[in-house]
């Protein structure tokens, strides 16, 4: 009878995966020993696999040259970070070994990337698209970046005033400002509004250019920039949004020559699930044709493309590992395994928005499983995580307070330090985890490295103000 836990998988799911496998009853995730990390750095735990990051990023651009190539397109492709899936610094480096380009979203963002163009890091002729909403700071500093630097800066405005401001705020330098328009795109049907926040109505677009942009010699249009909150997917809806996007960048360039890209943002989905299966080649594909096939029909060149891949860059290379301390019974059908840790705190898009990612025990796979909820450690009664791939229900090995077990969760590397606050105040107090960097030495050797250790109560004291006294170690 196969009643263990690898039988479940192996019944369930294709397994091993290209990043995930077995030695013995281990996991072991991109060839790195989970158990072996964990007995070195004990849990909680977070970690990032670097390598993934540049992986990611090769890949995207290879299915763009592919397409671009077979259907004979002639513009070209330029790939953005969104910076505010990750700032950190090991993700930023990482980033730019693969000759990328940055998109910001607030005015401390473009403090990161002086400092990367200061280091070298970040070098001449790169563009930095600057996106979301302006106040006066954001405005102020990107005036200065293109002021101090040979960057390719192309602010994309959210709406009429920011242009009026962005001229201002560079008048001095007299500098040609090329800016980009972001379209506010319409919503799905069943979302709580009709139209994105963020962005230009599409009907008031050309006319915007009219009245504002085009008599101004010293203002050039070169971007229209598409984004919409379920990303990338072969549905209605999001062929229907980029029709209507095409329609605006055709009626737009035949009044507008300096316009000659189009930014169709983020939004290609990560793997979150065993059974992820998404077929970016084909999407790629069929992007680029239908943009061709729209210029072709108006007779105006093929923009270039820039995407803006946040999530989908630094998502998979970014993990989380608990222990589970102990089982409650709490009636006839629930079990709750406690792990050392919060979900809200350390994974809080569980808690915000339902997000699930791959969760998979780190050992005893040849242990007997059970359907299990898993709790996390605040008073909070949302702190919980309790469906993922197996149809709303979880399924471990066997709790056994004899037989420590530990758990993964798994492509966590976007968004969800900035959600939780790194470093900072969290709910209950429970402390931020160590976080470990994971890379590879020119010859493929895995090497760890501590990038923070887990917060002491003396750092929170610290935070809150309790600044007279100090608990001992």
């Amino acid at each position: 009878m196969r009643t263990k836990y690898i039988d479940l998988i192996d019944q369930t799911f294709d397994f091993p995966q290209d990043e995930f496998n077995l030695k013995d009853d281990r996991l072991i995730f991109h060839g790195i020993d989970l158990m072996g990390l964990i007995e070195q750095y004990g849990t909680p735990l977070k970690f990032n696999y670097l390598p993934q990051i540049t992986f990611n990023i090769q890949r995207a651009k290879g299915w763009f040259r592919e397409a671009m190539n077979n259907i004979g397109y002639m513009g070209n492709y330029y790939y953005s970070y969104c910076t505010k899936s990750s700032h950190f610094a090991f993700v930023l480096d990482e980033v730019l070994k693969n000759d990328v380009h940055i998109e910001t979203s607030s005015a401390f963002d473009i403090d990161i990337v002086r400092t990367l163009y200061q280091t070298g890091k970040l070098g001449n002729g790169r563009f930095v698209i600057c996106n979301g909403f302006k106040p006066e700071q954001y405005i102020s500093n990107i005036a200065r970046l293109m002021d101090e630097t040979d960057l390719k800066i192309i602010p994309v405005v959210d709406n009429i005033q920011e242009v009026h401001d962005l001229i201002a705020a560079t008048e001095d330098t007299q500098q040609e400002l090329n800016l980009g328009i972001r379209i506010a795109s319409e919503e799905e049907p069943k979302f709580e509004f009709y139209t994105s926040r963020l962005g230009i109505r599409y009907r008031e677009i050309v006319p915007f250019y009219k009245q504002v942009i085009q008599s101004n010699p010293r203002v050039n249009l070169k971007m229209l920039h598409f984004f919409i909150n379920t990303g990338i997917n072969d549905t209605a809806y999001y062929w229907n949004e980029l029709t209507k996007l095409l329609r605006v960048y055709c009626d737009l360039k035949k009044i507008c020559p300096s316009l000659d890209s189009l930014n169709i943002g983020g939004g290609f989905p990560i793997k979150k699930s065993l059974a992820f299966d998404f077929d970016y080649a084909y999407m790629v594909k069929e992007i680029l044709t239908q943009v061709k096939r729209v210029c072709s029909d108006n007779d105006i060149p093929e923009p270039h493309i820039f995407t803006e891949f946040g999530s989908f860059t630094v998502g998979e290379s970014g993990g989380a590992i608990f222990n589970v301390l102990h089982q409650k019974q709490q009636n006839d059908r629930e079990k709750w395994n406690m792990i050392d840790s919060s979900f809200m705190t350390n994974l809080p898009d569980t808690w915000a928005i339902n997000q699930r990612f791959i969760m998979l025990p780190i050992n005893r796979w040849n242990d007997d499983y059970e359907r299990v909820l898993l709790g996390g450690l605040t008073c909070d009664s949302d702190d919980y995580y309790n469906s993922e791939q197996h149809s709303n229900a979880i399924y471990l090995p066997k709790f056994n307070k004899n037989k420590p077990l530990y758990i993964g969760f798994f492509n966590t590397g976007a968004y969800q330090e900035t959600i939780g606050g790194f470093g900072g105040l969290k709910h209950c107090l429970i402390p931020e985890p160590k976080h470990v960097l994971i890379k590879r030495d020119e010859n493929g050797v895995i090497k760890t490295e501590l990038f923070s250790e887990e917060q002491t109560a003396n750092d929170y004291l610290k935070i809150l103000g309790y600044t007279a006294k100090t608990i001992e170690d």
